[in-house]
């Protein structure tokens, strides 16, 4: 049951990363919701969610101070990259983060003990099981933001590089289709 729990999560953190590729930094940056949601913004929370989860939870350091987690840090920091940021520093943090996540995964049993302590008193209580089922969740969630942010951007569509996972249509077409379905719904 653990390995298929990870493959999940490591085919999630693919399908992510794969959605920077070829981008350039202001692409990967680039805010495309009211939200402000972007590519290097979802892969550098997600770097402080693996840290988070697999480290902190299970008290198994990960050694490295984000130090825009900090309580004093500006809302809202691990959603987006500064300049000086570059997009290689990130993508390095996160595959740092999830090897290290990996490790935590790879040592400890699914009824393992952890505590999330910015969990509510009656949930903080966790075991590995539930924090991979949580992350599997977080990660996928995030990545879906990306397919939409990375479909604004340039049109790419799809779960990877060598499989979309999507139908052969003519999506013009569709869109059309689907325009006109919403305006007839409408009146």
């Amino acid at each position: 049951m653990k390995s298929h729990l990870h493959r999940y999560l490591r085919t999630a953190r693919e399908a992510l990363l794969w959605k920077l590729d070829g981008l350039s930094p202001y692409d990967v940056r680039r805010p495309l919701t009211p939200t402000g949601t972007n590519l290097l913004g979802l892969v550098k929370h997600l770097a402080a969610m693996e840290v988070a989860y697999f480290a902190d939870t299970f008290g198994r350091p990960f050694g490295e101070q984000l130090e825009w987690m900090a309580e004093d840090a500006e809302p809202n920091a691990d959603m987006w990259a500064t300049a000086d940021e570059s997009t290689e520093d990130i993508v390095g943090l996160y595959r740092r983060a999830c090897d290290h996540a990996d490790a935590t995964i790879d040592a400890l049993d699914l009824e393992s003990a952890g505590e999330v302590p910015w969990w509510s008193p009656e949930r903080r209580k966790v075991t590995l099981h539930l924090i991979l089922i949580h992350m599997i969740a977080e990660t996928n969630r995030h990545a879906g933001h990306a397919d939409i942010v990375r479909e604004l951007v340039d049109g790419a569509a799809g779960l990877r590089a060598d499989n979309d996972n999507l139908p052969s249509v003519d999506w013009q077409t569709y869109h059309a289709k689907l325009e006109r379905t919403a305006r007839e719904a409408r009146d």
